[in-house]
């Protein structure tokens, strides 16, 4: 979290990483120091080579064995920082959390101009494990692995892995057969702060704590509001409207990549519009509004659906330990452009997966609303409708409407139904209107916004299986190289 321990020598590449101790500059009302578990073995896993470089490192340069050093044993920076925050959980506030079973490890400038956070998941007990053992199952790191890069690949604002090591120990769980194995994992991300941080700071009633937080959040990860000489006050509203901005594109991007999160509880939300924490998510199989990814959300709470309708009331949720420094009124004015945020982005995001960079407005609608008309009626999958529609397009299609989707099973079990004939129809006179140079783009642009892999539930346990049962990671490894390429 600091610079490297001085009491100790490392012939470590990590070492020599541009550290900025920023949250521990804050003092200790934001963290409690915590010391990481020491595990009885640790093998290397996941290795993100591909965030090295962002680093300013050499991959060649980096052995298993300093990942190992680094980011299982821990030993390069300290202290080990467990943040402290509340949250509202499935609507019910909570005054008991906080990092139960990570901490923030360090924070590093990367070659970007960025500053990036190092958080840990499985690392141990803290202050806030609430009676849990702190531990991270070896499948839970494989999911958030396989999240991440998907994500990542399908253009989500999403934090990434940078590495996951088996430790050992044998966990015992209710929703997986027990015991089972453990991981420890870390998380590479734009900011360990969520809305929780500053719920926690209004509970406990230290306004002057939240101001603190939010000079330092608009200072690290808002700069540019500043720069151009904006008022203490103008920068404020100015923070919040572009929050509300990041928060709606993001789950705008959820919905158009087919992405359920499933525990949009306010600590589950990051202060800079970044998505985080992939516990029980799941991509939909088929265009649902109710699709609800986590088993214990009863009531459909955090369904598909109710992405962006949970994502705004968090952000109404969080003005209220803004008030230690914002105007009501400003809130409420950036708040109200929530919904043209979010249907801005999800209409390009979605006209772009249909091929399109740029159709005037009436078209671009008609178009999208026969798309998921089709898609909300028939039992067909989401993403290899769009698969398809990449793999199979032709610049025969601006000749001929029947050829539309010709190869794919979709057309041959549906292309007669009147749905289908509607949005092939729209499609090809979408086509016609385009210059031939233009039908090139189309292809580039279905082909950029559509991967052929998507990993649905079923991928994901088969490549858990593969691990459970035989301890082979091939399918694993090559997954994730089929998602990053």
């Amino acid at each position: 979290m600091t610079l490297p321990d001085t009491s100790k020598t490392f012939d470590n590449p990590f070492v020599s990483l541009n550290y900025e101790p920023a949250i521990l500059a804050l003092g200790d009302d934001y963290y409690d120091e915590v010391e990481a578990a020491e595990f009885p073995q640790y093998t290397l896993r996941w290795r993100n080579d591909a965030l090295l470089m962002r680093l300013g490192l050499d991959a060649a340069n980096v052995s298993n064995e300093h990942f190992i050093e680094a980011f299982g044993k821990f030993e390069i920076c300290k202290p080990l920082l467990a943040l402290r925050y509340h949250g509202y959980q499935f609507g019910e506030y909570n005054p008991q959390l906080g990092d139960g079973r990570g901490f923030l490890y360090a924070q590093v400038r990367a070659t970007d101009g960025t500053l990036y956070d190092f958080g840990t998941k499985g690392s141990g007990r803290t202050p806030y494990s609430r009676g849990g053992d702190g531990m991270l199952t070896l499948k839970g790191g494989v999911r958030e692995v396989l999240a991440a890069e998907m994500l990542h690949r399908m253009g989500v604002t999403t934090s990434r892995c940078l590495s996951m090591i088996e430790t050992g120990l044998d966990l015992w769980r209710g929703d997986e057969p027990s015991p089972t194995r453990s991981s420890v994992m870390v998380r590479f991300s734009k900011s360990h702060i969520r809305f929780g941080t500053f719920e926690r700071l209004s509970f406990i009633q230290r306004p002057d704590l939240i101001k603190k937080l939010l000079n330092h959040v608009i200072d690290t990860y808002y700069s540019h509001l500043t720069s151009d000489g904006s008022s203490e006050k103008d920068k404020y509203a100015l923070f919040y409207g572009e929050l509300v901005q990041r928060v709606a594109t993001l789950v705008a991007q959820w919905m158009a990549t087919g992405f359920c999160h499933a525990v949009l509880n306010t600590d589950n939300m990051s202060i800079t519009g970044e998505s985080f924490d992939y516990g029980p998510y799941a991509f939909i199989p088929r265009f649902d509004p109710q699709f609800t990814a986590a088993y214990f959300d009863y009531y459909g709470r955090y369904s598909y659906g109710n992405q962006p309708g949970i994502c705004k009331l968090n952000l109404e949720l969080l003005q209220k330990p803004l008030l230690a420094a914002i105007q009501p009124s400003d809130m409420e004015t950036g708040l109200s452009k929530f919904e043209d945020f979010y249907h801005s982005e999800y209409r390009r995001l979605m006209l772009q997966k249909l091929g399109f960079e740029n159709l005037e407005s009436e078209q671009g609608e008609e178009v999208l609303k026969a798309t998921l008309q089709f898609l909300n009626t028939y039992p067909i999958s989401y993403h290899h409708f769009f698969a398809d529609l990449a793999t199979t397009f032709s610049p025969k299609w601006r000749d001929d409407a029947s050829s539309i989707l010709h190869g794919s099973e979709i057309a041959q079990s549906l292309g007669a139904s009147d749905l289908f004939l509607h949005w092939s129809g729209l499609y090809h006179h979408i086509l016609t209107n385009l210059a031939p140079d233009e039908i090139d783009k189309v292809a580039q642009t279905l082909a950029r916004s559509n991967p052929k892999t998507v990993i649905l539930r079923p991928v994901i346990e088969s490549v858990w299986e593969a691990i459970a049962q035989e301890n082979n990671w091939e399918p694993f490894y090559e997954l994730v190289k089929e998602i990053q390429t």
